[in-house]
C-alpha cells in the first residue's frame, strides 16, 4: 500500500531579514505547529516603543488548526511575545522548565488569567503526537539553560528547527547538547533544516571557554573598590561567573533592574543559578547619607540590546536611583555591542572614560556570542544531513552567508531556501517549491499595554518632538461675536531658537491673527474649525522652518468662550 505523502508548508511571521521576533510556522496537512513567539527590541528612533512583535492575524484566523506553540528557549527574541499571542489565541504552549517558568512570569505580568492558559512542561526525551504527527525535541547548547530544537515528523521527512546553538563539548548539565537524540532524528531522514544565521559569517567554531572567567579573576584580585559589571540579562552563564567571583573574593552582590531581578529569582529557585543568600543585598535609594558606594560591593546591571548602555549612562549622569559612578569605581563592560548598537555603545564608553573611573571594556574575543559560527553550522548540517536548508534568524546578509556555508558542504543553491517573512515554502511529495500565495507578516508595535496602537504617524510625531520640540498657539474667541478675547499666546517646549528674538513669535502671532481676520466673516467662520487649525499649522510650520530650519509640532488651540453679561 502506497503511503500518502503529507503536504507541508513552512513560513515565517518573523525572524527573516531581522534579528529577533522569531516565529516560524510548519503546517502539516491541516495542522499548524508554531515554533517560537519572539519579540524584537525597538530601534532607537522608535521613540516610546517597548517592543516589536509579529502580526498574529494569520494565527487568529486559523486558531482552530493550531496544535500548539513550541518554545525553544527563554530569551525574549524567542518567547517574549507569548503573552500577546495568548491574549488572542488560547492554545497549548510547550517548553522546558526554565522557559515555561519565564512564560508564567510574563503571563502574570500581563492582564491574562494564567488559570485559563494551557501550559505544558516538557523534557528533551519527550515525544508528542498530534493527529498522527510526531513532535520531538532535542537539547542544544546556548547561553541560557533549557534551550532545545524542535523536530516535526512528517511522511515526507522531518522538519527540524535548531533555534540558537553552539557546539561546546565541555558544556555540562543543562547546557549539554543531546547528540544521541539528534542522531535518532537524523535516521528518519530530515527534509528541511531551519538553522540560525546571526553568526553565519564568522569563521571557525564559536568558542565558549573559560577565558572570561580568568579575566574576571584578574580584575577582582586587583580591585579594592566597588565593581560595576554590565552584562546582558539573557546570559545566565556569564552572570554565574560574576556571582562566583563575588563569592570567592568575599564581596556583596546587588542586581539592578526589575526584570533582571525576576529572572534571577526564577533561575535561583529552579537551581539554574547558584547565589548564596548571604551574598545578595538590596540597595536603598541613593542619597548623600547613603551613596551605595561600599568598597566590597559588586553591582550587576543588565538588560537587552541598548538597555545595559542606557543604565550605565544614567549612572554617569547621576540619574540612576541606586548608583552614581565615581572615580574610585571599576566598571567592567562585558556587553559587546550587537548589531545596530555600536554607536550607542561607543558613546557610553566615552562617557564612562570621562568619569576617570577604571573602565575595563572586555575584548569581544573573550565575549563570543552563543550563536553558531561557520564550523558549527557545518557540523549541524553533517549531523542531520537535510535535503533542504532554510536559513532563519538573521538579517538578509546573514541568510546569504549561511547559504554560502551550505554550498561549501556540497549543497546546490536550489536546495537552500531563502525567504522573506510571509513567503511560503511548499513541500509536496518531498519536492520543494515557493507558493504563489503569501501571508501578511507586518510588524506590530507595543507601547506599554497598547499593542498595535502605535503607527508610523505616531512614531514620526514623537521623532519630531524629540528633535524639534513643540509650539502651542492658544487663542480665545467670543462665542457670539467671534472676536479675539485673548491671545494669541505662544508656548514653546524643546524648540531651539534665540529667546532674545521676540520678533520670531511676534510674527507667529501676526500669522494667526491674519488667518482669523480672513476666515471670520461677520459672526461666523467661512470654514470648519478643522480647516482653520490645519491652515494655522501649515503657515506657522513653514514660517518657523524658513527662519530656523527646525520643524516643531505646531498645535493650535482655539477656544470659544461665553461672555456673561
Amino acid at each position: 500500500m502506497e503511503i500518502v505523502q503529507d503536504k507541508v508548508k513552512v513560513f515565517a511571521l518573523g525572524g527573516l531579514d531581522e534579528i529577533g521576533k522569531n516565529l516560524y510556522v510548519v503546517e502539516v496537512n491541516e495542522k499548524i505547529f508554531v515554533l517560537d513567539t519572539g519579540l524584537k527590541q525597538p530601534d532607537e528612533d522608535m521613540l516610546g516603543v517597548d517592543a516589536v512583535i509579529p502580526d498574529f492575524a494569520y494565527l487568529v484566523e486559523n486558531k482552530s488548526r493550531i496544535a500548539g506553540i513550541f518554545l525553544t528557549q527563554g530569551h525574549d527574541e524567542h518567547m517574549g511575545a507569548i503573552a500577546q499571542l495568548l491574549s488572542v489565541v488560547n492554545v497549548p504552549v510547550y517548553g522546558t522548565r526554565l522557559t515555561m517558568a519565564l512564560v508564567e512570569d510574563a503571563i502574570l505580568d500581563s492582564e491574562l488569567d494564567i488559570k485559563k492558559c494551557k501550559l505544558y512542561k516538557i523534557r528533551d526525551e519527550n515525544e508528542m503526537f498530534f493527529s498522527g504527527v510526531k513532535v520531538s525535541i532535542f537539547r542544544t547548547t546556548h547561553s541560557i539553560p533549557g534551550t532545545v530544537g524542535v523536530a516535526i515528523h512528517t511522511t515526507s521527512g522531518v522538519i527540524v528547527y535548531t533555534s540558537d546553538f553552539v557546539f561546546n563539548h565541555n558544556a555540562m548539565g543543562h547546557y549539554q547538547t543531546n547528540y544521541g537524540k539528534i542522531a535518532e532524528i537524523a535516521k528518519e531522514g530530515v527534509l528541511c533544516l531551519l538553522s540560525e544565521s546571526v553568526n553565519a559569517a564568522s569563521p571557525g567554531h564559536t568558542v565558549t571557554g573559560d577565558t572570561l572567567s580568568y579575566k574576571l579573576g584578574e580584575i577582582f584580585s586587583r580591585t579594592d573598590g566597588r565593581i560595576i559589571c554590565s552584562l546582558y540579562s539573557s546570559d545566565l552563564h556569564r552572570i554565574q561567573m560574576v556571582v562566583d567571583m563575588t563569592v570567592k573574593h568575599n564581596r556583596k552582590l546587588a542586581i539592578l533592574g526589575r526584570k533582571m531581578q525576576r529572572l534571577v529569582d526564577i533561575a535561583v529557585k529552579m537551581g539554574y543559578l547558584k547565589i548564596p543568600k548571604s551574598v545578595l543585598m538590596s540597595l536603598q535609594f541613593r542619597n548623600e547619607k547613603n551613596p551605595n558606594n561600599m568598597s566590597d560591593l559588586v553591582v550587576i546591571t543588565t538588560g537587552n540590546r541598548y538597555e545595559p548602555f542606557n543604565a550605565l549612562g544614567r549612572m554617569v549622569k547621576g540619574h540612576d536611583r541606586f548608583v552614581r559612578i565615581e572615580k574610585s569605581d571599576t566598571i567592567v563592560v562585558a556587553t559587546p555591542p550587537i548589531l545596530g548598537v555600536e554607536t550607542k555603545a561607543a558613546s557610553t564608553l566615552d562617557m564612562l572614560y570621562r568619569t576617570k573611573a577604571n573602565v575595563v571594556a572586555i575584548d569581544k574575543s573573550l565575549l563570543p556570542t552563543s550563536h553558531a559560527s561557520i564550523e558549527d553550522l557545518k557540523m549541524m548540517m553533517s549531523l542531520f544531513k537535510p535535503s533542504y536548508i532554510m536559513p532563519v534568524n538573521g538579517e538578509y546578509r546573514h541568510l546569504i552567508a549561511h547559504a554560502k556555508v551550505a554550498q561549501t558542504k556540497g549543497y546546490d543553491l536550489e536546495n537552500v531556501i531563502i525567504l522573506n517573512n510571509g513567503e511560503i515554502a511548499l513541500f509536496d511529495q518531498g519536492q520543494f517549491s515557493i507558493s504563489a500565495e503569501s501571508i501578511e507578516a507586518s510588524e506590530v508595535l507595543v507601547d506599554g499595554l497598547g499593542v498595535g496602537d502605535v503607527g508610523t504617524v505616531v512614531i514620526r510625531d514623537r521623532q519630531m518632538l524629540s528633535n524639534d520640540g513643540v509650539v502651542v498657539v492658544v487663542v480665545n474667541l467670543d462665542r457670539k461675536t467671534k472676536k479675539v478675547l485673548s491671545g494669541p499666546e505662544i508656548i514653546s517646549r524643546g524648540y531651539v531658537y534665540d529667546h532674545s528674538d521676540k520678533a520670531l513669535f511676534a510674527e507667529v502671532k501676526n500669522i494667526v491673527l491674519g488667518i482669523l481676520n480672513e476666515k471670520i466673516v461677520g459672526k461666523s467662520l467661512s470654514c470648519s474649525w478643522q480647516d482653520l487649525r490645519y491652515e494655522m499649522r501649515e503657515k506657522i510650520g513653514k514660517y518657523l522652518y524658513g527662519k530656523t530650519r527646525h520643524r516643531p509640532i505646531v498645535i493650535p488651540i482655539i477656544e470659544e468662550l461665553q461672555i456673561q453679561k
